[in-house]
């Protein structure tokens, strides 16, 4: 890592000035392995190490993804590759209800489409892309190939989980439901993220965008997101295309679609429980 200096910006310049070799329609494709920590509480208290190992290992396909990230100037296309779990060979079923599903972008017109499956019902989410309020860092690394600028933001938690629920999340609600303040805090995240100008594109993986340049690796919470291959202007022509299919809704009205039907499952078991 380095700090800016005149040579920095020179050699920044240079590549800012190399992206003209890349024609007005070219398109890219990379690769990202995302990788995230067990997060296991106060239940993780009670375990021994090999009790936390089992749990670690069954959960793996859960912790660790491989996702594709297709893109041209102004939209993306990204998507976990199919993963099959290592110890059972079948999909995780319960952890791809709150999985994010393929995701459309476009940064020019700031607008998102991400098809989601729960329970066997498949939604079409259509929504704003957010604001994210990147504060441009002063340190360097090397990704790859590629010459990388840090960048930080602090973004709403709920905005980088809104396919996700937490049987956590709803105790919090209940909770918030008993205050009488009306004044509710918002849970943030620390975002840290590595972009090149070397391919210059506002598109990055997931929820992240809007910086000027590809973002090759993300750290937010327990979780990390590095590039490991990228392939630009393949022989075969790249399909960037949103979904289709599914009953469309928002965010926030696919949030308490989930939310609700938790809800009611809970409801029902404790019913069950009490006859």
């Amino acid at each position: 890592m380095q700090s800016y200096t005149s040579s920095f910006f020179l050699i920044l310049a240079v590549l800012i000035a190399s992206t003209t070799m890349y024609s007005q329609d070219f398109q890219g494709q990379a690769t990202y392995f995302s990788k995230s920590k067990l997060e296991l509480g106060s239940w993780g208290a009670r375990m021994s190490e090999a009790q936390k190992k089992q749990v670690q290992a069954r959960l793996k396909n859960r912790l660790e993804k491989t996702y594709v990230l297709s893109f041209n100037r102004e939209e993306s296309h990204f998507d976990e590759k199919d993963k099959l779990d290592a110890i059972s060979g079948a999909t995780d079923s319960w952890g791809s209800n709150f999985s994010p599903g393929e995701q459309y972008k476009n940064i020019s017109e700031g607008s998102l489409v991400q098809s989601q499956e729960f329970y066997g019902k498949l939604f079409l989410v259509r929504d704003k892309l957010p604001t994210i309020d990147w504060k441009m860092g002063k340190e360097t690394k090397k990704i790859g190939d590629y010459l990388c600028i840090k960048a930080t933001a602090q973004i709403p938690t709920d905005q980088l989980t809104w396919y996700d629920f937490s049987w956590g999340q709803l105790r919090n609600e209940n909770d918030e439901s008993d205050e009488e303040s009306s004044e509710v805090q918002t849970d943030m995240t620390e975002v840290e993220a590595w972009y090149t100008p070397q391919i210059p594109v506002g598109h990055g993986p997931g929820e992240y965008w809007g910086l000027p340049g590809l973002i090759l690796e993300v750290s937010a919470g327990n979780t990390i997101m590095l590039c490991s291959k990228i392939v630009m202007n393949p022989r075969e022509r790249l399909e960037i295309e949103a979904p289709e299919k599914g009953k469309e809704i928002t965010k926030m009205e696919y949030k308490e679609t989930i939310t609700n039907k938790m809800k009611e499952m809970r409801d029902n078991r404790g019913r069950r429980r009490s006859r």
